[in-house]
């Protein structure tokens, strides 16, 4: 038997060659724990019951509203572009995020169309005086190169706007090098840790200090943008943003109805002038 550091919803763990391999709960795939485990296969561990515990953007760019569910994986570990929950199906990005309607079991998907960039906004509890953006910079690039192994050319940007801290993590498929860790599966890692739900062995969760002074994370989201656009339809709009639409199309029909009405109104005020006038010039005249 053996540790796997990186990674503790797994099991059967053995050496191998001097390396710590193990099984990932829930599939069963082998899992090599010198590195970090796809997000895919953590997903589907967490599903299945593991020792996990708890259960301006670009035009493009959109959240994971479904949350946890029970994915297809290929034996590589990457998710399977076709997802399905019984009857009811969707195409998912590499990161494993819904980017289709739900459609039923007939639905295509023809490629897993890769996440090449993610944002990782944070928001911190109110403070006295703000942090320190250089040093605050530097925690995160050298926890997310030190803790998650990604490699810095990866994180584009950490921009710090009191309170709001954002991520830019970007990777396309050409980018990518042999063994390099994918931005999907860092980005998992890194929500986790924040959350306190660590998937690390014997760790709480990442523990943001900013010259030595503590910092509270109160509010974390995750943006996605694929090398294609999302294909969503008005159906998948939120009750909230439809609502927004419909009373600005009510607004805009109510503007046009008053503009009608108002002009029709001075048409029929000039009229009634001008005969008015040639009622008196007739009078004038007899």
């Amino acid at each position: 038997a053996c540790f796997c550091e990186k990674n503790k919803r797994v099991t059967n763990c053995k050496m191998d060659s001097g390396r710590c391999r193990c099984e990932a709960i829930g599939s069963g795939v082998p899992v090599d724990c010198t590195t970090l485990t796809s997000k895919c296969l953590l997903m589907k561990a967490e599903v299945m019951g593991s020792k996990s515990g708890r259960r301006e953007k670009p035009k493009d760019a959109f959240e994971d509203t479904d949350g946890l569910y029970d994915p297809e994986c290929e034996n590589s570990g990457a998710f399977k572009a076709k997802q399905c929950n019984g009857t009811t199906c969707w195409c998912v990005n590499t990161a494993g995020v819904r980017r289709t309607d739900k459609h039923d079991a007939d639905l295509k998907c023809n490629q897993l169309v890769r996440t090449m960039w993610i944002i990782i906004e944070m928001k911190h509890a109110e403070r006295n005086a703000p942090l320190n953006a250089e040093s605050l910079k530097k925690f995160f690039t050298d926890t997310i190169t030190s803790r998650y192994k990604l490699d810095g050319r990866y994180i584009t940007r950490v921009l710090y706007e009191n309170p709001y801290i954002t991520i830019d993590l970007k990777q396309n498929a050409s980018d990518k090098s042999f063994g390099d860790v994918d931005i999907a599966d860092v980005a998992y890692y890194f929500e986790k840790d924040v959350k306190g739900q660590s998937i690390f062995q014997n760790s709480a969760g990442l523990n943001v200090s900013i010259d030595n002074e503590p910092v509270k994370l109160e509010k974390t989201v995750v943006y996605y943008v694929d090398e294609i656009a999302p294909e969503f339809s008005m159906k998948s709009l939120t009750p909230g943003l439809i609502a927004v639409i419909v009373v600005v199309v009510i607004a805009i029909v109510a503007a046009i109805v008053v503009l009608v009405l108002t002009r029709r109104r001075k048409g029929k005020y000039v009229k009634a002038e001008v005969k008015e006038m040639n009622e008196m010039h007739r009078g004038l005249n007899a």
